[in-house]
């Protein structure tokens, strides 16, 4: 995990700088892991995240934008009512642990100021929000844990709060080589005894430690130690590693052997790390069902396809069925009825080569080879049937896989459209249920590319049919993925010829809202809206279109987070 002692160390530092003496304006819950706090601190407004997912726990200042719900659920009612207008007294972090504590100062109703402590835990699926008065006293929480899931502490409205059970590591501060000989030994792995013996180390930043070591001597792994101890606290540099499996740092983990991506801050390497991901999760939590029925539809449709095809090879088998009881008549005069087969000259093969005919002994020759011929009939029947039914489900399972890419970068209302969507073509049976609240008309999300060129993304077939046949102007510029389900792009523009910047901006949205997201050197084609037609009788968002230029981009996922996005 590299959420550990250290890192926490540096984000309860980065955020004492920057929220200390700040205010709390708006608390919003995004979901059941996740709150978020709007703070108004050194004269500018920022949003503070705090998450106990089992995955993605953590505490940061984001730039992301986020959904808020419309009904705030129990549990932020509460900390607005405890926190909002408090001011942030002190940040700091306990034990060495991934633990931060807030202390805020906050006026009570009859207007007496008050002292609470908010908790943030960071410890995997152990991860929690407390809220506390000034005798430790738990108000409330956002996990509650009773004492009959953890008899050493009560995490529960009512109970005193007790940090985690204190674990007898040493510090990794100030350490002589004595001691640091004393607890480690050469017959054990090195990563594992570093985790065990010494405070705020992750295996991640254990195995680089080793990783750094010269040789395996307990000298060269005690240097190794103290200057990777040394660059995380007083120089770190913030690392994305992107390879097989993503991971993030206070300095660059060489060990395995990823893209090393330089950020800026702490927060930046943060939000590009998580970008997309709590989402993803969010969606996950309230639409699983959705999810499942979209994937259960395109996995029987691949299946159904075939099926068919292979239904189709036995059909185009119909003339061997005709030449078979042509062969019978041929040879009635050697038939009498009880035989269940018969061998034959083949007068259709060039080679005249005998063949063996299955028979039904019940059956007359006369009545066998009637049997051939109508075998034959309905094989001949069936191909155009098979051919439609395989064109059928072939659009089909088109349809269920653009509706599996829109769910994995939909956000909340992009997700509620596409079950809207099913529920409009009978896939779904509508619930009766109170109307959301919002506009009619689809949620577009809207860009403005570097030349202040306003471009306009659909998420989902709902919004691409809205997007391209009702929103557009004839003569603007429409985008798409070549030959894979992807978002309809739009460039409010209908100048004769597009910047250089703003076409790779358009190209930058539609191949990562597309199929080959993860892919390189995807071709984007472009063209005017006039020359967009949608498909006679399928299902929406589907369109023909010509008069297209092509160009060929590579995703680049810190592009769309860095392009400006209007609200």
């Amino acid at each position: 995990m590299a959420f550990d002692g250290l890192m926490t160390s540096s984000v309860a530092k980065a955020l004492k700088e920057s929220l200390t003496a700040g205010r709390i304006n708006k608390i919003y819950q995004l979901s059941n892991h996740e709150i978020l706090m709007q703070i108004r601190a050194g004269g500018k407004n920022q949003k503070v995240l705090f998450s106990t997912h089992p995955t993605y726990a953590r505490v940061q200042i984001t730039q992301l934008d986020y959904q808020y719900p419309d009904e705030p659920p129990m549990f932020c009612m509460f900390l607005r009512k405890h926190l909002e207008g408090g001011i942030i007294h002190q940040i700091e972090q306990i034990n060495h642990d991934r633990i931060i504590k807030f202390t805020i100062r906050h006026m009570n109703e009859l207007g007496d100021q008050m002292i609470k402590f908010l908790y943030i835990e960071i410890m995997g699926k152990h991860s929690n929000l407390i809220l506390t008065d000034a005798n430790h006293r738990i108000l409330d929480t956002i996990k509650h844990v009773s004492p009959l899931i953890n008899r050493y502490r009560s995490l529960q409205p009512g109970a005193t709060y007790i940090l985690p059970p204190v674990q007898e590591k040493q510090s990794p501060d100030d350490l002589d080589f004595q001691t640091f000989a004393h607890l480690i030994t050469e017959q054990e792995r090195y990563d594992k005894q570093l985790v065990a013996k010494f405070q705020g180390l992750s295996p991640l930043i254990a195995r680089e430690i080793v990783y750094r070591s010269e040789s395996d001597t307990l000298t060269d792994l005690y240097h190794s130690f103290t200057q990777t101890i040394q660059d995380i606290q007083n120089k770190p540099s913030y690392h994305l590693m992107i390879g097989a499996k993503e991971n993030f740092y206070l300095i660059p983990l060489y060990h395995t052997h990823s893209e090393l991506i330089l950020c800026e801050t702490i927060w930046e390497m943060f939000d590009r790390y998580y970008f997309g991901k709590d989402e993803r999760d969010r969606i996950r939590q309230q639409f699983y069902d959705i999810e499942r029925f979209i994937r259960q539809e395109h996995e029987k449709n691949l299946k159904k396809c075939e099926k068919l095809q292979q239904e189709l090879i036995n059909s185009e088998k119909a003339d061997q069925y005709k030449q078979l009881g042509d062969l019978i008549l041929a040879n009635l005069y050697q038939l009498s009825k009880g035989k269940t087969a018969i061998r034959v000259q083949n007068f259709y093969s060039p080679t005249l080569e005998e063949v063996t005919i299955p028979l039904e002994p019940m059956l007359t020759p006369s009545e066998n080879a009637q049997k051939y011929f109508q075998k034959y009939t309905k094989a001949k029947n069936a191909v155009n049937y098979i051919i439609d039914q395989i064109d059928k489900a072939e659009k089909e399972t088109a349809y269920f896989e653009t509706l599996m890419l829109q769910m994995e970068t939909a956000t909340l209302k992009d997700a509620y459209e596409i079950k809207e969507e099913l529920e409009l073509a009978g896939y779904l049976r509508k619930k009766q249920s109170k109307k959301r609240k919002g506009s009619s008309k689809p949620n577009i999300e809207k860009y403005l590319s570097p030349d202040g060129v306003e471009i306009f993304v659909g998420k989902n077939n709902l919004q691409n049919d809205y997007l391209t046949h009702k929103f557009a102007r004839r003569h603007e510029w429409w985008f798409h993925a070549k030959d894979m389900p992807g978002s309809h792009v739009l460039v409010r523009s209908e100048a004769d010829e597009l910047s250089e910047a703003t076409i790779r901006a358009a190209a930058q949205l539609a191949s990562y809202f597309s199929k080959g997201r993860l892919s390189s050197s995807v071709p984007i084609d472009y063209t005017r809206v006039r020359h967009v037609k949608k498909v006679p009788a399928a299902h929406l968002g589907f369109v023909t279109y010509e008069n297209q230029k092509t160009i060929y981009i590579d995703p680049d996922e810190h592009f769309i987070m860095t392009l400006k996005k209007l609200k």
